[in-house]
């Protein structure tokens, strides 16, 4: 079968966007590489499919499942036909994300010091004291530069107007770039010719960036710091990622048992002796850092952590209490914030978004909720969301009832539909909703974000979950000029 034919049958749903489907036509910036598949038939692309997959495979690209009984770690699934945004379109996204994260940084800064924006009443006070996650244990700790987020990985939607949108920021310890990079290699192999001639822009270099940043943040401007990553072990569901990282970086990858503090200093235990450690980019959460001061059973964390990140021995990337502003109800006041810390007007708007503890807007998500998603303000990786139009009358009564008594920790926002992109699944051309995870480093220097990021896609025909853990994929995503 011709791809002329199974791009004839492409069959989108009314009142969503494709991003390559435009009224029956191809979008411009996708005639290249569909000029270019144009002399493969569908067994040569069932080949590289199945390529693809063997190349994950002996690569370990993994990911775990902790619900699976099939085991601890699955291969990631891979869509083999890439995800096109043009340089015009990325430029406005760079440009919102660089904005988002100068307020936010400054937000944290603010939170953990003189609280200036709860005293001038644009965020609520009460919304900060009952945020779970904001972490008094760090007030008034000085970090190197004034940055906390370091690392982010802001999602981000396309609505059916066309328009990019932040869904959510990602600002603790984000996850998924790995795959980000392992997909732009696979592509190089199954399609050797196309990203040349399609002007990709490349995205290798994160892992160069990231271990220059984090040099730059030792203390004392040391000439020689060491850098250690510090991961939870093999059962997290990123070990993958975490093991990657530390290779392409040339870094000790560490678990808690490898540290030891002794005199506020933090130390690696090698076959020589003990190393001080002056950087720890860290994938492990605020509460289990530290025993001596969070969870007193962890086994995770380093007694003594805090202490040494308090005299500033030692810097911790991302910065110890950003939850704060990775809550979802605090989500609804960033762009309240760009207005408040820069004097300037989102670049990129947020989803609309209802705070379920206000009466008014509870009442409005409950009459209207077959349009409405309900989300948990600090879950992730799609669980604990409540769909309206797929609820059963059932489930939504004992939902109200939960959210009733702890409406505090939900928020709702308009189901909307995300756009679709082609995949190749079955041996056709299939519609499937995507977002984009574009990641940024913050640094001395200023906000680098490598062009493009992480499409992930909901590989489930109609759903909106586009998360792994609830069985979606990734493509390659290209920004071409």
């Amino acid at each position: 079968m011709s791809l002329d034919h199974l791009l004839h049958e492409y069959s989108i749903a009314p009142g969503i966007w494709d991003e390559m489907h435009d009224s029956g036509q191809i979008r411009e910036h996708y005639n290249k590489v569909f000029a270019t598949l144009q002399g493969l038939d569908v067994t040569a692309l069932l080949q590289k499919d199945r390529l693809a997959g063997e190349l994950f495979m002996n690569q370990g690209i993994t990911f775990t499942v902790y619900s699976d009984n099939e085991g601890i770690e699955r291969i990631f699934p891979f869509d083999i036909i890439p995800r096109i945004i043009t340089g015009q379109e990325w430029d406005i996204v760079e440009r919102g994300i660089k904005q988002r994260l100068q307020a936010l940084n400054l937000f944290l800064k603010d939170i953990y010091s003189d609280q200036q924006i709860i005293k001038d009443k644009i965020v609520p006070a009460g919304l900060i004291a009952s945020c779970p996650h904001y972490t008094r244990e760090v007030f008034g700790i000085k970090v190197p530069y004034d940055i906390y987020v370091h690392i982010s990985g802001i999602d981000l939607i396309r609505g059916d107007d066309g328009k990019f949108y932040i869904l959510e920021d990602n600002l603790r310890t984000p996850s998924g770039v790995s795959y980000m990079l392992e997909n732009r290699e696979v592509t190089k192999r199954i399609f050797p010719d196309l990203l040349a001639a399609n002007h990709v822009r490349r995205v290798s270099n994160y892992p160069i960036l990231l271990h220059e940043i984090l040099l730059q943040l030792a203390p004392g401007q040391i000439a020689n710091p060491t850098v250690a990553l510090l991961t939870p072990g093999v059962y997290n569901s990123a070990y993958y990622e975490h093991t990657f990282l530390a290779r392409q970086m040339g870094i000790s990858l560490v678990e808690a048992r490898d540290l030891v503090v002794d005199n506020h200093k933090v130390y690696m235990k090698t076959t020589n002796g003990l190393e001080q450690v002056h950087v720890i980019y860290r994938r492990i959460d605020d509460e289990y850092l530290d025993p001596l001061i969070f969870k007193p059973d962890s086994v995770l964390g380093v007694p003594g952590l805090l202490g040494a990140y308090r005299r500033g021995s030692v810097a911790i990337v991302n910065a110890v209490g950003n939850g704060v502003a990775d809550d979802k109800a605090v989500y609804a006041y960033v762009p309240a914030m760009i207005r408040y810390y820069l004097n300037e007007e989102p670049i990129l708007a947020n989803v609309p978004t209802y705070e379920l503890s206000d009466p008014d807007m509870r009442n409005h998500v409950f009459e209207n909720i077959q349009n409405m998603v309900i989300k948990r303000t600090n879950q992730s990786g799609g669980y604990g969301m409540i769909m309206g139009n797929k609820v059963s009358e059932e489930d939504w009564n004992k939902a109200k009832v939960e959210i009733q008594a702890d409406a505090r920790n939900y928020i709702a926002q308009p189901i909307i539909k995300l756009s679709t992109v082609p995949c190749f699944i079955d041996g056709t051309f299939q519609p499937r909703h995507v977002d984009l995870r574009p990641y940024a480093l913050c640094g001395p220097q200023g906000v680098k974000i490598v062009p493009g990021g992480l499409t992930r896609v909901a590989l489930r025909a109609g759903s909106l979950v586009v998360n792994s853990s609830q069985g979606g994929g990734s493509k390659d995503t290209w920004v071409i000029d």
